[in-house]
């Protein structure tokens, strides 16, 4: 029996993604140069009162900080787009995060190795809740290498949890960051899986 080739269209699907990790870690740089359409962000200017909550060892230049949230759009195909958020980083925004959170499939924790301590919250978070995460160690100028097993090693991550080198001013290493964290989330064991199906933008 031959099969006729279908009129309905495939379905399209959108899923969410977090992008998290310290402050001034890299996350704006990241949702940005890999979005395909012109991020919105909420920066807003550090002040002066910020700066003595706002640790800025090795961040010395940064002017800037999210206040609320990144948003990106990367689509994959005909069929496919994430939905990139990323989250504000200092102690005193974390209660965004699950509003952040919810739907989401998974998410990315940028690390800084002059500053891995900051990372450790994001981790704690994304573990808590089983939702499938990697770490993507943005690679900065200047700072010391490690290996990929040294940082997993340091973060004292569940066994699987992936650990990607990556430089968040490039497109291409930001998205394979982004299909490392798509192909856990495939292979990942949660009840009831979050995932957005939607009509494209």
């Amino acid at each position: 029996m031959d099969s006729e080739p279908s009129d309905e269209p495939t379905p399209f699907l959108a899923l969410k993604i977090l992008v998290a990790g310290g402050f001034g870690v890299g996350k704006t740089t990241f949702v940005g140069t890999v979005s395909e359409i012109r991020p919105l962000n909420t920066e807003e200017l550090l002040t002066e009162a910020s700066r003595t909550d706002d640790r800025l060892d090795g961040i010395e230049d940064k002017r800037t900080t999210t206040v609320a949230l990144d948003f990106g759009r990367i689509t994959f195909g005909d069929d496919l787009a994430l939905y990139l958020f990323g989250t504000p980083g200092q102690d005193r925004f974390w209660f965004m995060w699950d509003e952040l959170a919810g739907g989401a499939l998974g998410a990315v924790v940028l690390a800084d190795t002059r500053r891995l301590r900051d990372c450790f919250p994001a981790v704690d978070y994304f573990e808590r809740r089983r939702l499938p995460f990697v770490v993507a160690v943005n690679c900065f100028d200047g700072a010391r290498d490690y290996s990929a097993l040294e940082v997993a090693t340091a973060l004292d991550l569940d066994p699987g949890t992936p650990v990607v080198l990556c430089d968040a001013r490039d497109r291409e290493s930001g998205k394979e960051v982004l299909i490392t964290l798509i192909e856990l989330a495939g292979n990942f064991d949660v009840p009831d899986a979050p995932v957005v199906r939607a009509e494209p933008v």
